[in-house]
């Protein structure tokens, strides 16, 4: 057999790395990197192959970050397997990476990988290290596409954020995140996975903020889009909603949300036609073409579900139609102490609170809390004392932005959801 010797990576050699990779994967030394890793950083990071008879029987690729040199992947053919190879291969490999100004090289391997070809090339085994990896929920591919549907990723854990309401976010991760994050388990119940889902309440019960939260539980990216600014581009309504499901389309994972669909799924009049009619049966072609497709959810919300066609309520446009109503003592009691200040939360009396709290919403509680704040804020600067005498925000500031607060939601909007939930829900 021929010499071995070392080179730069050249396109040509894309074949035969990916050939490494494979012969790698199959073997008992699975490699930590994935082949689309690989071949990217092949392309364009740093990357040196071992060429014996014109054939390429090893290859090490690197990736620089600040001072940090990472092995990406590291493969010798098994019929070329030897020190020499290896060592030879690793310093071409150090060498290229030296410039960048990088004080340590490391690579992770295989826990029961062979290290014997790294630790007798100068590479030291870190003992107590563990490796962790978190697949992102967006792809590079899909950046551009999700800023252009107005997409976003939303912070994680805010489902854990969402206290108290315990019957609705039992139904959510009944109905809806379990069955899309374990399809597994579903299927093995003869679950389908939801497609389409609607909210109902009164305003400004959370219906949005459960939209979001279902989001970023599953770990999908958020898209909202707005009934008002449909046809903003000059385009009709109905042809600037479905140009937007066309795109939406091409995300491989989504929860799309609709917050007021009334506004363009209210009950259609035959003659003359409404002027949403339009756009109201375009939207229930768009749900019916969600139903076949999988990864993406769409989520609507209305706080008159009297309002919406009755075709969107028939079995098989959506599956679920979920009531969300006023915030429980456990949710109420969350709310306060989150905008309570946490300095002073001890000498509240967060029990009364809740208790004078019963009928409002959360943007109510917040609006209350925020006033009390506020005024104490006021009366702090009109005050001729010395900061160190001023006087702190205590229980009767609160209930006394409480009596200044006016409900959101009157008791008969009240009643008629409790009669929404009776005739029009669907759990």
């Amino acid at each position: 057999m021929g010499r071995v010797h070392i080179r730069e990576f050249h396109d040509d050699d894309l074949d035969a790395v990916v050939g490494l990779w494979w012969e790698a994967a199959s073997s008992a030394e699975p490699p930590v990197y994935s082949l689309a890793e690989v071949t990217a950083s092949c392309r364009e990071d740093h990357a040196v192959v071992a060429v014996q008879d014109d054939r390429v029987v090893a290859a090490a690729v690197g990736r620089a970050a600040h001072a940090q040199g990472w092995i990406v992947f590291f493969g010798v053919a098994e019929h070329s397997r030897s020190e020499n190879v290896s060592a030879v291969l690793l310093d071409a490999l150090e060498r290229r990476m030296l410039p960048l100004g990088i004080s340590t090289l490391s690579v992770l391997m295989p826990e029961d990988g062979r290290i014997d070809l790294l630790t007798s090339n100068g590479f030291r085994l870190r003992h107590r290290l563990r490796y962790l990896e978190r697949r992102l929920p967006v792809q590079r591919r899909e950046l551009d596409l999700l800023k252009d549907v107005g997409g976003r990723i939303l912070p994680r854990h805010l489902w854990d954020q969402v206290a108290g309401m315990h019957h609705e976010k039992q139904l959510l991760e009944e109905r809806l995140v379990a069955p899309l994050a374990q399809p597994d388990l579903a299927d093995r119940y003869g679950v389908v996975p939801p497609r389409a889902v609607m909210l109902f309440g009164p305003p400004g019960t959370g219906k949005t903020t459960f939209a979001k939260a279902v989001a970023s539980r599953l770990d999908w990216p958020f898209v909202e889009v707005f009934p008002s600014r449909l046809g903003d581009g000059g385009t009709g309504m109905a042809a600037s909603l479905r140009g937007i499901f066309e795109r939406i389309d091409q995300l491989e994972h989504a929860v799309v949300f609709i917050d007021e669909v009334e506004e363009i799924a209210s009950q259609r009049r035959g003659d003359p036609p409404s002027p949403t009619q339009g756009v109201t049966n375009e939207l229930l072609k768009i749900v019916a073409d969600f139903r076949a497709r999988e990864g993406l959810l769409l989520i609507c919300a209305t706080n008159f579900v009297r309002a919406l066609d009755a075709a969107f309520l028939r079995h098989g446009r959506f599956d679920y139609v979920l009531p969300i109503g006023l915030p429980d003592r456990e949710a109420r009691d969350a709310i306060w102490r989150r905008y309570v200040p946490p300095e002073i939360i001890s000498a509240i009396d967060v029990p009364m609170l809740v208790e004078r709290s019963e009928g409002l919403t959360p943007a109510d509680i917040e609006y209350a809390a925020r006033r009390a704040s506020q005024e104490g804020l006021a009366r702090e600067l009109r005050a001729e004392t010395a900061p160190a005498a001023r006087a702190e925000l205590a229980t009767v500031d609160y209930l006394e932005a409480l009596a200044a607060t006016r409900a959101t939601v009157s008791a008969a909007e009240v009643e008629a959801f409790l009669q929404d939930i009776e005739a029009l829900a669907r759990l």
